[in-house]
């Protein structure tokens, strides 16, 4: 070979290492599990929050009775005392607790008279919306990095309602039941209704039998 067939020769095995040295090749297996590792799990998060916060507060829930009171009393200073929300509007929530004596079973819920106070609504059936996410401001929107993923923390905390506190619940309840309960409830600050409150149960338990 003569030398200027040597020199490209050269030239061309030089290129061939600097490109070898150059491309990393990864295993597909190796992307999808990083993928994985990088993609919010909502169902995680969301037990997390209701064992380590949700559940906790709940013991600084505001009397259901009281609040009612202060919201014909004070209407503005009961909501920014004890609401929460993660926008602005009207639309706000609530942590409560009460007790009373059930008075109707229904598929969808069932009326509680509350001791010394008017009947409310507890629901059985549809669990849904934002109340239990959002009704104790433990979390911030700031956690999140897309709205999705927000929505479908509020997804998995009713689906935990619906399997630890909703079904445990209906299978013994019956009309005449005195029972205690916690939970979150949804009011408009400008349309304001307290005459058929209805409570996303956190906790509901019988007492005095």
């Amino acid at each position: 070979m003569n030398k200027p067939g040597l020199k490209y020769g050269a030239l061309l095995l030089l290129l061939a290492v600097v490109v070898y040295h150059s491309v990393y090749f990864k295993k597909l297996d190796e992307v999808k599990a990083k993928g994985a590792r990088t993609q919010f799990d909502a169902t995680a998060y969301a037990d997390a929050f209701w064992k380590t916060k949700l559940l906790p507060a709940t013991t600084k829930a505001t009397d259901l009775n009281t609040l009612i009171q202060a919201l014909k009393t004070d209407k503005d200073q009961a909501f920014a005392a004890h609401s929460n929300a993660m926008s602005i509007g009207n639309i706000r929530y609530f942590l409560v607790k009460g007790q009373g004596k059930i008075t109707a079973v229904r598929d969808q819920d069932v009326t509680v008279s509350l001791t010394n106070g008017p009947d409310i609504i507890v629901a059985t059936e549809y669990i849904f919306g934002n109340a239990a996410r959002d009704a104790s401001g433990l979390i911030s929107l700031t956690e999140f990095t897309n709205t999705m993923d927000l929505n479908n923390v509020s997804a998995e905390i009713n689906q935990i309602i619906r399997k630890r506190v909703v079904v445990p619940f209906k299978t013994s309840v019956k009309t005449g039941m005195e029972v205690e309960f916690t939970g979150a409830i949804e009011l408009n600050q400008a349309h304001l209704h307290t005459e058929a409150i209805e409570v996303i149960p956190i906790s509901i338990r019988s007492v005095g039998t």
